[in-house]
Protein backbone atom coordinates (compact mmCIF):
# COMPACT_ATOMS: atom_id res chain seq x y z
CA UNK A 1 0.00 0.00 0.00
CA UNK A 2 2.75 2.27 0.96
CA UNK A 3 4.58 1.55 -2.35
CA UNK A 4 1.79 2.24 -4.11
CA UNK A 5 1.57 5.41 -2.73
CA UNK A 6 4.84 6.92 -3.00
CA UNK A 7 5.91 9.83 -4.59
CA UNK A 8 8.23 9.34 -7.38
CA UNK A 9 10.45 11.51 -9.41
CA UNK A 10 9.17 12.13 -12.78
CA UNK A 11 10.13 13.73 -16.00
CA UNK A 12 9.11 17.26 -16.78
CA UNK A 13 8.41 17.50 -20.31
CA UNK A 14 8.54 20.46 -22.12
CA UNK A 15 6.14 19.78 -25.85
CA UNK A 16 3.51 21.81 -23.54
CA UNK A 17 4.27 21.97 -19.92
CA UNK A 18 6.84 24.76 -20.89
CA UNK A 19 4.21 26.25 -22.62
CA UNK A 20 2.24 27.00 -19.31
CA UNK A 21 -1.74 26.19 -19.10
CA UNK A 22 -2.48 29.36 -20.55
CA UNK A 23 -1.42 28.30 -23.79
CA UNK A 24 -4.06 25.46 -23.63
CA UNK A 25 -7.58 27.89 -23.50
CA UNK A 26 -9.59 24.59 -24.76
CA UNK A 27 -8.50 23.55 -21.07
CA UNK A 28 -10.08 26.20 -19.26
CA UNK A 29 -13.64 27.57 -19.33
CA UNK A 30 -14.48 31.11 -18.47
CA UNK A 31 -16.84 32.15 -16.72
CA UNK A 32 -19.02 35.12 -15.23
CA UNK A 33 -18.26 35.07 -11.43
CA UNK A 34 -19.58 37.91 -9.16
CA UNK A 35 -17.74 39.83 -8.25
CA UNK A 36 -17.34 40.64 -4.44
CA UNK A 37 -15.55 42.26 -1.73
CA UNK A 38 -12.71 39.99 -0.95
CA UNK A 39 -11.04 41.02 2.35
CA UNK A 40 -7.95 43.13 1.99
CA UNK A 41 -7.33 42.25 -1.75
CA UNK A 42 -7.21 45.93 -2.29
CA UNK A 43 -3.81 45.82 -1.24
CA UNK A 44 -2.99 42.74 -3.87
CA UNK A 45 -2.58 40.10 -1.27
CA UNK A 46 -4.45 37.38 -0.92
CA UNK A 47 -4.98 36.14 2.16
CA UNK A 48 -5.01 31.99 3.21
CA UNK A 49 -6.29 29.91 5.84
CA UNK A 50 -5.92 25.78 6.32
CA UNK A 51 -8.52 23.78 7.39
CA UNK A 52 -7.21 20.52 8.02
CA UNK A 53 -3.53 20.24 8.86
CA UNK A 54 -2.29 17.35 8.16
CA UNK A 55 0.13 15.24 5.78
CA UNK A 56 -1.06 16.87 2.58
CA UNK A 57 -1.54 20.57 4.01
CA UNK A 58 1.89 20.57 4.96
CA UNK A 59 3.28 19.75 1.15
CA UNK A 60 0.34 22.61 0.09
CA UNK A 61 1.68 25.05 2.44
CA UNK A 62 4.71 24.88 1.30
CA UNK A 63 3.76 25.61 -2.23
CA UNK A 64 2.25 28.75 -0.95
CA UNK A 65 4.23 30.09 1.33
CA UNK A 66 6.47 30.61 -1.69
CA UNK A 67 4.31 32.45 -3.56
CA UNK A 68 4.61 35.84 -4.37
CA UNK A 69 1.48 37.94 -3.34
CA UNK A 70 0.05 35.34 -1.08
CA UNK A 71 0.20 35.25 2.65
CA UNK A 72 -1.01 32.59 4.87
CA UNK A 73 -2.77 33.74 8.01
CA UNK A 74 -4.54 31.19 9.37
CA UNK A 75 -5.32 27.17 10.43
CA UNK A 76 -7.59 24.82 12.03
CA UNK A 77 -7.50 21.30 13.02
CA UNK A 78 -8.82 19.28 15.65
CA UNK A 79 -5.52 17.88 16.54
CA UNK A 80 -3.63 20.45 18.91
CA UNK A 81 -0.43 19.82 18.07
CA UNK A 82 -0.90 19.86 14.06
CA UNK A 83 -2.43 23.31 15.37
CA UNK A 84 0.99 23.97 17.05
CA UNK A 85 3.11 22.46 14.02
CA UNK A 86 1.37 24.89 11.49
CA UNK A 87 2.11 27.64 13.97
CA UNK A 88 5.63 27.15 13.80
CA UNK A 89 6.17 26.45 10.47
CA UNK A 90 4.61 29.98 8.96
CA UNK A 91 5.71 31.94 11.83
CA UNK A 92 9.60 30.65 11.16
CA UNK A 93 8.65 31.31 7.66
CA UNK A 94 7.85 35.39 8.13
CA UNK A 95 10.47 35.73 11.11
CA UNK A 96 12.87 34.23 8.36
CA UNK A 97 11.85 36.93 5.75
CA UNK A 98 11.83 39.71 8.52
CA UNK A 99 7.90 40.04 8.33
CA UNK A 100 6.19 41.06 11.16
CA UNK A 101 3.03 38.24 10.97
CA UNK A 102 1.35 36.02 13.40
CA UNK A 103 -0.70 32.87 12.13
CA UNK A 104 -3.64 32.06 14.28
CA UNK A 105 -5.36 28.78 14.47
CA UNK A 106 -8.49 27.33 15.58
CA UNK A 107 -10.11 24.21 16.59
CA UNK A 108 -13.32 24.60 15.05
CA UNK A 109 -13.18 25.96 11.11
CA UNK A 110 -16.40 28.03 11.23
CA UNK A 111 -14.19 30.84 13.57
CA UNK A 112 -11.66 30.79 10.69
CA UNK A 113 -14.62 31.26 8.13
CA UNK A 114 -16.02 34.20 10.02
CA UNK A 115 -13.10 36.16 9.41
CA UNK A 116 -13.37 39.00 6.94
CA UNK A 117 -9.64 39.32 6.06
CA UNK A 118 -9.22 35.60 4.52
CA UNK A 119 -9.86 35.56 0.72
CA UNK A 120 -9.50 32.25 0.41
CA UNK A 121 -9.49 28.92 2.04
CA UNK A 122 -7.44 25.76 1.89
CA UNK A 123 -8.99 22.25 2.56
CA UNK A 124 -7.45 19.40 3.38
CA UNK A 125 -9.61 17.10 5.76
CA UNK A 126 -10.68 13.63 5.45
CA UNK A 127 -13.31 13.04 2.53
CA UNK A 128 -16.27 13.14 5.24
CA UNK A 129 -15.91 16.57 6.22
CA UNK A 130 -15.26 17.88 2.50
CA UNK A 131 -18.53 18.89 1.91
CA UNK A 132 -19.67 20.50 4.81
CA UNK A 133 -16.14 22.31 4.75
CA UNK A 134 -16.86 23.88 1.76
CA UNK A 135 -20.57 24.80 1.81
CA UNK A 136 -19.79 26.52 4.31
CA UNK A 137 -16.76 28.25 3.32
CA UNK A 138 -18.57 29.04 -0.33
CA UNK A 139 -21.79 30.83 1.95
CA UNK A 140 -18.56 32.62 3.51
CA UNK A 141 -17.76 33.82 -0.15
CA UNK A 142 -14.59 32.29 0.50
CA UNK A 143 -12.46 31.02 -2.58
CA UNK A 144 -11.70 27.72 -2.18
CA UNK A 145 -8.92 24.95 -2.80
CA UNK A 146 -10.56 21.28 -2.20
CA UNK A 147 -8.52 18.52 -1.89
CA UNK A 148 -9.49 14.92 -3.66
CA UNK A 149 -11.60 13.20 -4.06
CA UNK A 150 -14.39 16.38 -4.37
CA UNK A 151 -17.07 14.60 -1.94
CA UNK A 152 -17.89 11.44 0.07
CA UNK A 153 -21.68 10.92 -1.80
CA UNK A 154 -22.90 11.61 -5.03
CA UNK A 155 -25.11 14.05 -3.84
CA UNK A 156 -22.75 16.21 -1.65
CA UNK A 157 -21.03 16.90 -5.03
CA UNK A 158 -24.56 17.77 -6.67
CA UNK A 159 -25.04 20.27 -3.73
CA UNK A 160 -21.40 21.44 -3.71
CA UNK A 161 -21.66 22.29 -7.23
CA UNK A 162 -24.50 24.40 -6.83
CA UNK A 163 -22.91 26.31 -3.72
CA UNK A 164 -20.25 27.16 -6.03
CA UNK A 165 -22.79 28.92 -8.37
CA UNK A 166 -24.96 30.62 -6.70
CA UNK A 167 -22.39 32.17 -4.61
CA UNK A 168 -19.63 33.28 -7.32
CA UNK A 169 -17.09 31.56 -5.64
CA UNK A 170 -13.97 30.17 -7.47
CA UNK A 171 -12.96 26.37 -6.25
CA UNK A 172 -10.27 24.10 -7.69
CA UNK A 173 -9.55 20.68 -7.04
CA UNK A 174 -6.37 19.63 -5.94
CA UNK A 175 -5.91 17.00 -9.34
CA UNK A 176 -2.18 18.25 -9.96
CA UNK A 177 -2.03 15.59 -12.68
CA UNK A 178 -4.12 18.19 -15.06
CA UNK A 179 -1.29 20.70 -14.50
CA UNK A 180 1.51 18.11 -15.38
CA UNK A 181 2.71 18.65 -18.90
CA UNK A 182 3.12 14.31 -19.15
CA UNK A 183 -0.50 14.25 -18.38
CA UNK A 184 -1.49 17.35 -20.81
CA UNK A 185 1.10 15.76 -23.31
CA UNK A 186 -1.06 12.75 -23.62
CA UNK A 187 -4.63 14.21 -23.23
CA UNK A 188 -3.41 16.73 -26.33
CA UNK A 189 -2.28 13.65 -28.25
CA UNK A 190 -5.65 11.67 -27.52
CA UNK A 191 -8.17 14.83 -28.57
CA UNK A 192 -6.06 15.79 -31.52
CA UNK A 193 -6.56 12.05 -32.71
CA UNK A 194 -2.91 11.16 -33.10
CA UNK A 195 -3.66 7.89 -31.85
CA UNK A 196 -6.51 7.80 -33.88
CA UNK A 197 -10.60 6.43 -32.90
CA UNK A 198 -10.25 5.55 -28.76
CA UNK A 199 -11.55 2.02 -28.67
CA UNK A 200 -10.73 1.73 -24.73
CA UNK A 201 -8.89 2.62 -21.67
CA UNK A 202 -6.86 1.00 -19.21
CA UNK A 203 -6.31 2.75 -15.80
CA UNK A 204 -4.94 1.15 -12.80
CA UNK A 205 -5.68 2.55 -9.27
CA UNK A 206 -5.87 0.05 -6.74
CA UNK A 207 -8.81 -1.75 -4.50
CA UNK A 208 -11.53 -0.73 -3.03
CA UNK A 209 -12.19 -0.19 0.55
CA UNK A 210 -13.20 -2.66 3.31
CA UNK A 211 -15.10 -2.49 6.68
CA UNK A 212 -12.88 -0.63 9.61
CA UNK A 213 -10.92 -3.00 11.21
CA UNK A 214 -8.34 -1.55 12.65
CA UNK A 215 -7.99 -2.08 16.92
CA UNK A 216 -9.06 0.65 19.44
CA UNK A 217 -6.37 3.05 20.83
CA UNK A 218 -6.44 5.82 23.56
CA UNK A 219 -7.43 8.85 22.05
CA UNK A 220 -4.89 11.75 22.44
CA UNK A 221 -5.40 14.43 25.01
CA UNK A 222 -5.36 17.17 22.60
CA UNK A 223 -7.70 15.87 19.65
CA UNK A 224 -11.25 16.04 19.60
CA UNK A 225 -12.21 12.96 18.44
CA UNK A 226 -15.88 13.79 17.93
CA UNK A 227 -15.51 16.74 15.93
CA UNK A 228 -12.91 14.82 13.63
CA UNK A 229 -15.51 12.19 12.97
CA UNK A 230 -18.13 14.90 12.68
CA UNK A 231 -20.85 14.35 10.60
CA UNK A 232 -19.55 10.38 9.61
CA UNK A 233 -20.53 7.55 12.08
CA UNK A 234 -18.76 6.29 14.61
CA UNK A 235 -15.58 4.54 14.27
CA UNK A 236 -13.15 4.00 17.51
CA UNK A 237 -10.06 5.89 17.53
CA UNK A 238 -6.50 3.94 15.94
CA UNK A 239 -3.51 6.51 15.68
CA UNK A 240 -3.59 5.17 11.95
CA UNK A 241 -6.05 7.77 11.43
CA UNK A 242 -4.18 10.27 12.66
CA UNK A 243 -0.34 9.39 12.03
CA UNK A 244 1.55 10.43 14.91
CA UNK A 245 4.12 13.38 14.84
CA UNK A 246 5.88 14.78 16.99
CA UNK A 247 7.49 18.45 17.35
CA UNK A 248 10.47 18.33 19.68
CA UNK A 249 12.25 16.85 18.03
CA UNK A 250 9.97 17.24 14.61
CA UNK A 251 8.80 13.93 13.63
CA UNK A 252 6.40 14.23 10.87
CA UNK A 253 3.67 11.48 9.54
CA UNK A 254 5.79 8.56 8.32
CA UNK A 255 2.18 7.10 6.81
CA UNK A 256 -0.65 8.81 5.00
CA UNK A 257 -4.30 8.62 7.04
CA UNK A 258 -5.24 4.99 7.14
CA UNK A 259 -9.04 6.45 7.51
CA UNK A 260 -9.01 6.35 3.47
CA UNK A 261 -8.56 2.84 3.40
CA UNK A 262 -12.14 1.90 5.22
CA UNK A 263 -15.77 1.86 4.09
CA UNK A 264 -16.78 4.53 6.86
CA UNK A 265 -14.66 7.03 6.23
CA UNK A 266 -13.62 6.93 2.96
CA UNK A 267 -13.20 5.30 -1.00
CA UNK A 268 -10.03 2.84 -0.86
CA UNK A 269 -7.72 3.26 -3.81
CA UNK A 270 -10.93 3.80 -5.84
CA UNK A 271 -11.38 7.50 -4.40
CA UNK A 272 -7.98 8.00 -3.32
CA UNK A 273 -6.30 7.21 -7.23
CA UNK A 274 -9.35 7.25 -8.61
CA UNK A 275 -9.22 10.53 -8.40
CA UNK A 276 -6.41 11.00 -10.28
CA UNK A 277 -6.51 8.29 -13.04
CA UNK A 278 -10.23 8.45 -14.05
CA UNK A 279 -9.63 11.64 -13.95
CA UNK A 280 -7.84 11.79 -16.48
CA UNK A 281 -9.37 9.48 -18.66
CA UNK A 282 -12.19 11.21 -18.68
CA UNK A 283 -10.64 14.38 -19.54
CA UNK A 284 -8.65 12.36 -22.50
CA UNK A 285 -12.55 10.98 -23.42
CA UNK A 286 -14.12 14.90 -23.09
CA UNK A 287 -16.16 13.43 -21.10
CA UNK A 288 -15.38 15.21 -17.59
CA UNK A 289 -18.80 16.87 -18.58
CA UNK A 290 -20.54 13.68 -18.38
CA UNK A 291 -19.63 9.81 -17.15
CA UNK A 292 -20.61 6.65 -18.28
CA UNK A 293 -23.86 5.06 -18.77
CA UNK A 294 -22.73 1.62 -17.02
CA UNK A 295 -20.57 0.22 -14.64
CA UNK A 296 -19.54 -3.35 -13.85
CA UNK A 297 -17.97 -5.03 -10.89
CA UNK A 298 -15.27 -7.86 -12.37
CA UNK A 299 -16.70 -11.20 -11.95
CA UNK A 300 -20.41 -9.65 -13.02
CA UNK A 301 -21.38 -9.85 -16.69
CA UNK A 302 -18.68 -11.52 -17.81
CA UNK A 303 -16.38 -8.78 -16.77
CA UNK A 304 -12.95 -9.79 -15.75
CA UNK A 305 -12.02 -6.05 -14.94
CA UNK A 306 -13.81 -3.15 -13.28
CA UNK A 307 -15.64 -2.03 -16.31
CA UNK A 308 -16.99 1.27 -17.58
CA UNK A 309 -19.11 2.14 -20.43
CA UNK A 310 -19.43 5.16 -22.01
CA UNK A 311 -22.62 6.15 -24.77
CA UNK A 312 -20.21 6.14 -27.48
CA UNK A 313 -18.82 3.00 -27.32
CA UNK A 314 -15.48 3.30 -25.25
CA UNK A 315 -15.38 0.86 -22.43
CA UNK A 316 -12.76 1.86 -19.79
CA UNK A 317 -11.27 -0.69 -17.53
CA UNK A 318 -9.25 -0.94 -14.16
CA UNK A 319 -6.49 -3.12 -14.93
CA UNK A 320 -2.63 -3.49 -14.40
CA UNK A 321 -0.49 -2.50 -17.76
CA UNK A 322 2.59 -1.69 -16.41
CA UNK A 323 3.43 -3.61 -12.69
CA UNK A 324 1.33 -2.37 -9.91
CA UNK A 325 1.85 1.35 -11.41
CA UNK A 326 -1.07 3.62 -11.00
CA UNK A 327 -1.88 4.95 -14.52
CA UNK A 328 -3.76 5.33 -17.78
CA UNK A 329 -2.95 4.31 -21.07
CA UNK A 330 -5.80 5.29 -23.95
CA UNK A 331 -5.74 2.53 -27.00
CA UNK A 332 -6.80 3.76 -30.73
CA UNK A 333 -7.14 2.21 -34.10
CA UNK A 334 -3.77 3.76 -34.88
CA UNK A 335 -2.05 3.94 -31.78
CA UNK A 336 -1.66 4.10 -28.07
CA UNK A 337 -0.66 6.34 -24.83
CA UNK A 338 0.22 5.38 -21.76
CA UNK A 339 1.07 7.86 -18.63
CA UNK A 340 1.71 7.69 -15.10
CA UNK A 341 3.80 10.45 -12.78
CA UNK A 342 6.55 8.54 -13.28
CA UNK A 343 6.86 8.07 -17.32
CA UNK A 344 5.26 8.59 -20.71
CA UNK A 345 5.22 5.96 -23.63
CA UNK A 346 3.99 6.01 -27.14
CA UNK A 347 3.39 3.33 -29.95
CA UNK A 348 5.02 5.73 -32.21
CA UNK A 349 8.48 7.42 -31.06
CA UNK A 350 7.47 10.61 -32.87
CA UNK A 351 4.63 11.25 -30.86
CA UNK A 352 6.75 11.81 -27.41
CA UNK A 353 7.64 14.83 -25.78
CA UNK A 354 10.92 16.65 -25.74
CA UNK A 355 12.14 15.77 -22.37
CA UNK A 356 13.63 18.49 -20.38
CA UNK A 357 14.39 18.69 -16.65
CA UNK A 358 13.75 16.62 -13.82
CA UNK A 359 12.03 17.36 -10.81
CA UNK A 360 12.70 15.59 -7.58
CA UNK A 361 10.15 17.48 -5.66
CA UNK A 362 7.17 16.10 -3.24
CA UNK A 363 4.43 16.08 -6.42
CA UNK A 364 2.03 18.11 -3.89
CA UNK A 365 3.41 20.62 -3.84
CA UNK A 366 3.36 21.07 -8.09
CA UNK A 367 3.94 24.95 -8.24
CA UNK A 368 2.17 25.71 -11.39
CA UNK A 369 -1.38 23.53 -10.33
CA UNK A 370 -1.34 25.69 -6.88
CA UNK A 371 0.11 29.14 -9.19
CA UNK A 372 -3.47 28.22 -11.25
CA UNK A 373 -5.76 28.26 -8.55
CA UNK A 374 -4.07 31.78 -7.39
CA UNK A 375 -4.67 33.23 -10.93
CA UNK A 376 -8.20 31.98 -11.35
CA UNK A 377 -9.14 34.05 -7.76
CA UNK A 378 -7.27 37.31 -9.73
CA UNK A 379 -9.20 36.85 -13.13
CA UNK A 380 -12.34 35.13 -11.85
CA UNK A 381 -12.53 32.11 -13.95
CA UNK A 382 -12.23 28.64 -14.06
CA UNK A 383 -9.11 27.21 -12.83
CA UNK A 384 -7.86 23.82 -14.91
CA UNK A 385 -9.56 21.36 -12.47
CA UNK A 386 -13.12 23.54 -11.62
CA UNK A 387 -15.63 21.77 -9.88
CA UNK A 388 -18.19 20.86 -12.10
CA UNK A 389 -14.83 18.39 -13.02
CA UNK A 390 -13.95 17.22 -9.64
CA UNK A 391 -17.65 16.28 -9.32
CA UNK A 392 -17.69 14.40 -12.09
CA UNK A 393 -14.89 12.28 -11.61
CA UNK A 394 -15.88 11.69 -8.18
CA UNK A 395 -19.33 10.01 -9.48
CA UNK A 396 -17.06 8.23 -11.18
CA UNK A 397 -15.65 6.72 -8.32
CA UNK A 398 -18.28 6.61 -6.08
CA UNK A 399 -20.09 5.04 -8.70
CA UNK A 400 -17.11 2.18 -8.84
CA UNK A 401 -17.24 1.88 -5.08
CA UNK A 402 -20.85 1.24 -5.47
CA UNK A 403 -21.20 -1.73 -7.56
CA UNK A 404 -18.24 -3.12 -5.76
CA UNK A 405 -20.24 -2.91 -2.97
CA UNK A 406 -23.76 -4.36 -4.39
CA UNK A 407 -21.44 -6.75 -6.71
CA UNK A 408 -23.92 -5.75 -9.50
CA UNK A 409 -23.76 -3.56 -12.80
CA UNK A 410 -24.97 -0.41 -12.20
CA UNK A 411 -26.92 1.68 -14.98
CA UNK A 412 -26.18 5.46 -14.95
CA UNK A 413 -27.57 8.76 -16.69
CA UNK A 414 -24.75 10.77 -17.09
CA UNK A 415 -27.04 13.98 -18.53
CA UNK A 416 -29.75 13.77 -15.46
CA UNK A 417 -26.90 12.68 -12.93
CA UNK A 418 -29.58 9.88 -11.73
CA UNK A 419 -29.96 5.85 -11.76
CA UNK A 420 -31.98 4.26 -14.27
CA UNK A 421 -34.66 1.97 -12.89
CA UNK A 422 -32.53 1.12 -9.48
CA UNK A 423 -34.61 2.20 -6.18
CA UNK A 424 -31.45 0.16 -4.55
CA UNK A 425 -28.94 2.41 -5.78
CA UNK A 426 -31.11 5.47 -4.73
CA UNK A 427 -30.77 4.73 -1.31
CA UNK A 428 -27.29 3.70 -1.48
CA UNK A 429 -25.48 5.46 1.38
CA UNK A 430 -22.86 6.50 -1.17
CA UNK A 431 -24.98 8.56 -3.33
CA UNK A 432 -26.80 10.20 -0.44
CA UNK A 433 -25.79 9.98 3.35
CA UNK A 434 -27.58 9.97 6.67
CA UNK A 435 -25.79 11.55 8.77
CA UNK A 436 -24.80 12.21 12.44
CA UNK A 437 -27.61 13.66 14.59
CA UNK A 438 -26.77 17.36 14.58
CA UNK A 439 -25.45 17.53 10.76
CA UNK A 440 -26.72 18.31 8.01
CA UNK A 441 -25.85 19.34 4.35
Amino acid sequence: MNNQLSRRKFIKTAAIGTLGVAALPQFLTSCNFNKKAKGKMDDGIIRLGFIGLGQQAMYLLQGYLGMPGVEVVAGSDVYGIKRERFERRVNKHYSDLAREMQVETYENYKELLDREDIDAVVIATPDHWHAFIAIDACKAKKDIYLEKPLTFTIREGQMLVKAVRDNGVILAVGSQQRSDSNFQHAVKLVQDGKIGKIERVYTYVGAPPVPYDLPEEPIPADLNWPLWLGPSEYVHYNSQLNPPISLDPERNEQIWGAWRWYKELGGGFTTDWGAHMFDIAQWGLGMDGSGPVEIIPPGVDGAEFLTFKYANGVIMTKQQFKGETNGVKFWGDKGWVEVSRDHILTSDENLMPVKTEENVGAYETKIPHLENFIEAIKTRTDPIASVEKGHRTCTVCTLANMAYDMNRAIRWDPDAEKFVNDPEAEAHRLFDKTYTKGYTL
